[in-house]
């Protein structure tokens, strides 16, 4: 007889143990789901039931004619209508009462009794025993509830997998409501009224608050600068704190930790930019120390952001004068927060210009420097100054710049002039001229191989070819990427520049920017195209003569065409005789009080315009500056007169011939006509500089000692030359120098050491001896009464 093998296959040991857990999981499911769904409906059948029961004991029984009536009110008077109509109970049956009684409340749902579950209008049944009735009869809570399951981790031995659960009470809810309905009343009774402090005990807790603040504001911030990658969470406490809602202290320790996140950031960020993963990065298998820096940069991008957003809306909630649903912050403690908040954005702008979100802040500083507040627009423009001159690639300046101009634009020229002042920090000294410099600069051209084999040995030629490879090798690194980036980033922030400044002078010529437009114009006129200079000048011009400037504008006009014709301009055949006129002819405007603060331009105007283009400028020209230079130093200030002095000092230097004015005697015909405002045709030469010997009894020391070192016809050596801190610094330098802005005397004026007298003189002793002497005997003399005659004394008078 043939065995019938069972050819089903037998399942391994793993797929055995695979598929008992997917059984394992569906049934621990499925019992979780019923156990849910039956709690779910129990609990739901427990509410309707107290519910209903709560009504019933509240509810009075309603009679059978108004079962529709559920206002209060009206089955109020309805029942009081009723009691009126209704016979009186005495006259009625005991059996009678019940039977109306039992009817009332079984009249309709709301008001018949819970107790029995029929319905109202229910008929006897032939088949129904007592105790269905007594099941229909809802219980009461006396059955525990089901208690819910917690499930654990199962344990496993020789008979398998055994899932281990824990059973977790349900906690009856309504007894909870009782707890709170009892806990109210003893809540309100145990209420006690809040003690009044005083206004030093109120002082004292507030300190005591305030001390417990700063300590955890230090604790969190050395533990994160103790290990910034593993504390990185608690930047996120750190800035929570800014939404300190205690009305004592709240103001004075969201300034704290302004100040102290801002510190953090600028020690704890990297020196590069943070940028996101991609998705393929995401993916990678990486190292746990790549891990902790990764989640270190997220996390510290994330906080810097969060706290970027912060400092943001303190500036909004001020500009905005709002207060918050809280009226923690008053609105006056608005302005110091925001101040605050300011002072920080400021300091990151300059501290992390390679950082994230650094365009953010450009964003939100600039517009602040245009502020009502002068506080606020002075913080502003000296960071933006500092980031000018601290920034050597120039990637953060052009950003900068981008913003200003387009803030400018926007404003239709209407801000303040600090704005546009901040240019001149920029560190642009050089910019793109290929052309140029590919002419100046021709590449050196390598020797061939065959002239290398007809004119060198086979040894040279080995040190030849070195030679050759370290040089190509030094000129790659000369021309690297980062000067060809650093000059690129310079050309496109020097044109912004220029369109601002060319768009003001062509549209708001009255505007008060205008000065910073010139000043701007004068510093950076060598680095102009020389295609604009004509059209420049010719405008430059016209603005001095349309007479809307006032006198330090047209300084500005007259030293900004000067600095363009001192640079690429000298190739240009202009002749700029008419802004040499309208120097001299206004140098007699100068203030001669306290502000003085055109002589700083003249100087530099001077400068440039005789100095550093002496080929270009006549004797007579000269002559008739140092003249009326001269009769200019008797009536400014110390400082300025120093200044105009060492400018003539070098000018006597430049031109040699010019110490003809320090004879009495006249050179040629003509007489000095010193109203005449043209340079050239005021015959200087015909004159002398007699004001000199005034100068020389000035009583400022430094003043003297520069009269009479020209006097002498400015020596560089001998008893009349001057010192070396005064001969080697320059006019302009000599003018701050000795400046008394400060209200100080410079040099200062040495103390008087006279020696205290013993004796105070008193009385005769102030009186000389003849006065005395006469005193004494017209006091010594007896009084006698003679008759007043005055007839006596005219009548010689009158002869």
């Amino acid at each position: 007889m043939k065995v019938r093998r069972n050819k089903k296959q037998v399942p391994s040991f793993r797929k055995l143990l695979k598929t008992s857990k997917v059984k394992l999981e569906n049934k621990l499911k499925n019992k979780q789901f019923k156990q849910q769904s039956t709690l779910k409906k129990y609990r739901k059948e427990q509410r309707k039931l107290r519910q209903a029961v709560k009504d019933a004991v509240s509810k009075k029984p309603i009679p059978l004619e108004d079962p529709k009536e559920k206002r209060p009110g009206k089955r109020i008077e309805r029942e009081e209508e009723d009691e009126e109509e209704a016979l009186p109970l005495d006259m009625m049956d005991e059996d009678d009462l019940q039977l109306m009684k039992d009817l009332g409340q079984r009249a309709s749902f709301l008001t018949r009794d819970l107790s029995s579950s029929e319905p109202v209008h229910a008929r006897k049944r032939k088949h129904e025993h007592v105790i269905d009735k007594y099941e229909k009869i809802p219980r009461t809570l006396q059955t525990a509830p089901e208690k819910e399951l917690i499930h654990l981790l199962p344990i496993k031995d020789k008979s398998g997998i055994i899932p281990q659960t824990r059973e977790k009470p349900v906690i009856d809810s309504n007894q909870d409501e009782e707890d709170q309905e009892e806990m109210e009343p003893e809540e309100e009774i145990i209420e006690e009224p809040i003690e009044e402090l005083t206004l030093e005990e109120h002082l004292i807790e507030r300190k005591k608050k305030l001390q417990e603040k700063k300590m955890r504001i230090a604790a969190l911030a050395s533990a994160i600068l103790s290990d910034p990658e593993s504390n990185i969470k608690k930047l996120k406490e750190l800035r929570s704190m800014l939404m300190e809602q205690d009305p004592d202290v709240a103001v004075t320790v969201r300034k704290l930790v302004i100040v102290s996140l801002m510190e953090l950031f600028k020690d704890i960020t990297p020196s590069y930019k943070i940028r996101p993963l991609t998705e393929a990065e995401k993916s990678t298998k990486i190292r746990k120390e790549t891990q902790k820096l990764r989640e270190f940069e997220e996390g510290l991008v994330s906080q810097y952001k969060f706290y970027l957003e912060n400092l943001e809306q303190v500036v909004k909630d001020w500009k905005q004068r709002k207060l918050k649903k809280s009226n923690v912050v008053s609105l006056k403690a608005y302005k110091g927060l925001a101040e605050v908040a300011v002072k920080s954005l400021c300091e990151l702008l300059v501290a992390l210009p390679h950082f994230n979100f650094h365009n953010n802040i450009i964003v939100l500083v600039v517009p602040l420097m245009n502020d009502m507040s002068k506080l606020i627009s002075e913080m502003c423009c000296e960071a933006v100054k500092k980031l000018f001159k601290q920034d050597k690639l120039g990637q953060a300046s052009l950003g900068v710049i981008k913003v200003i101009s387009g803030f400018v634009k926007g404003r239709n020229y209407e801000v303040r002039p600090e704005m546009l002042r901040t240019f001149l920090c920029l560190r642009i000294k050089e910019v793109e001229v290929k052309k140029d410099t590919e002419d100046i600069n021709k590449q050196k051209k390598f020797m061939t191989f065959k002239e290398k084999r007809r004119t060198l040995s086979r040894m040279q030629r080995k040190w030849k070819k070195a030679e050759e490879k370290l040089e190509r090798e030094l000129r790659e690194a000369e021309a690297s990427e980062s000067s060809e980036k650093k000059l690129k980033l310079h050309t496109e922030t020097l044109n912004i520049v220029f369109v601002t400044y060319f768009r003001i002078l062509k549209k708001a010529q009255r505007s008060p920017l205008l000065p910073a437009v010139l000043e701007g114009l004068a510093k950076f006129a060598h680095l102009i195209n020389v295609e604009f200079f004509d059209d420049l000048l010719v405008v430059l011009h016209s603005l001095i003569e349309s007479g809307d400037l006032s006198y330090q504008e047209s300084l500005h006009c007259v030293q900004t065409a000067f600095h363009v014709l001192s640079g690429q301009g000298d190739v240009l055949n202009i002749d700029p005789m008419k802004f040499y006129t309208h120097l001299y002819k206004t140098l007699f405007k100068l203030h001669a009080g306290a502000t003085n603060e055109g002589v700083e331009i003249v100087l530099q105007c001077l400068d440039v315009m005789l100095t550093k283009r002496r080929k270009q400028v006549s004797q007579q020209r000269a002559l008739a500056f140092i003249k009326r230079l001269c009769t200019l130093a008797l009536h400014v200030l110390p400082n300025s007169s120093i200044g105009i002095l060492a400018t003539n000092r070098i000018l006597m230097h430049t031109f040699p011939k010019t110490d003809l004015l320090l004879d009495n005697e006249s050179q040629g015909s003509g007489v000095f006509l010193p109203e005449l405002d043209e340079p050239e045709y005021c015959n200087a030469q015909n004159t002398a500089l007699w004001e000199l010997h005034v100068l020389r009894r000035h009583y400022h020391p430094i003043v003297q000692r520069f009269a009479a070192h020209l006097i002498a016809g400015a020596p560089s050596e001998g008893s009349e030359a001057l010192k070396p801190e005064l001969s080697r610094r320059s006019a302009a330098e000599l003018f701050e120098a000795y400046s008394m802005a400060a209200m100080t005397f410079n040099p200062p004026v040495e103390s008087s050491n006279s020696k205290r007298k013993d004796k105070v003189l008193q009385g005769d002793s102030f009186l000389s001896e003849e006065l005395s002497q006469l005193i004494k005997r017209h006091c010594s003399e007896v009084a006698t009464q003679l008759p007043l005659d005055f007839t006596k004394y005219l009548e010689t008078s009158l002869r």
